[in-house]
């Protein structure tokens, strides 16, 4: 069974409706969650995402109800969360390491923490039973596919194009997930300009696929109500899981 990350952003519009929201996808077929920690300048996502982070920092989002929200999700959904080196940098790595075993959430995403920059931190991750996702983009070489992908674990993100979320780039991958796979048996899921009209495509050769932008957009659509946002978006998981399955 192929499998579906899903991303959000957390606290927009509020947490009370990302909990509502996790849970929703969660029961649609989103095998893991990506929890996004809204912050200031995500330089990794696009104008979509960017948006609702900016939308969330101004409704007034505190770690604290990242922390909220994954107790009330992460026994529900297997649960990460993706976010930007800074908050890490400035709270600490341990802060993070134990408030995500307090809210019982596996790990993180940190797109602007490269491979090299991340080694210090990652054992002090995985003794605590989490994992820091490794991330392998279309420029990196054959060597570096090597050396990042020797000691991945639970997943490699796998970027589909070079750029930002949502642009809706195409390339093709054969060669970089050949090469891959030459070095590792963890599961492979591609992310960046993955929706329900391009899954069944970005599925090829892969373990699943990583959706964040396609869903962000409803969350930022102001004719729809809550109840509406949740019902278009858990449509779409469905749509998109059925796709990467068929």
């Amino acid at each position: 069974m192929k499998k579906l990350v899903g991303y959000i952003t957390t606290g927009f519009p509020d947490r009370y409706f990302t909990i509502d929201l996790a849970m929703a996808m969660g029961e649609a077929g989103v095998d893991t969650l990506e929890l996004g920690m809204p912050f200031s300048d995500p330089v990794a996502d696009g104008p979509v995402i960017e948006r609702a982070n900016l939308h969330a920092l101004n409704n007034g989002f505190k770690l604290e109800h990242l922390f909220e929200v994954s107790r009330e999700i992460a026994p529900a959904i297997d649960t990460m969360w993706m976010g930007y080196f800074n908050p890490f940098y400035h709270k600490g790595i341990d802060y993070f390491i134990s408030q995500a075993k307090q809210s019982g959430v596996n790990g993180f995403i940190i797109p602007d923490l490269p491979f090299e920059e991340a080694q210090p931190y990652k054992p002090g991750i995985e003794s605590a039973g989490l994992s820091l996702i490794d991330f392998i983009a279309p420029t990196d070489t054959e060597a570096r596919i090597a050396q990042i992908t020797k000691d991945a674990k639970k997943f490699i993100y796998l970027v589909a194009y070079a750029g930002i979320t949502g642009s809706g780039k195409s390339e093709s991958l054969d060669g970089i997930i050949a090469s891959i796979r030459k070095y590792s048996d963890t599961p492979v899921y591609v992310g960046f300009g993955v929706d329900e009209k391009t899954a069944k495509d970005k599925i090829k050769g892969v373990d699943g696929v990583i959706v964040g932008s396609a869903f962000v957009k409803v969350l930022l659509d102001d004719m729809l109500t809550h109840t509406q946002k949740i019902s278009k978006i858990t449509k779409i998981a469905r749509e998109i899981k059925e796709k990467i399955n068929s």
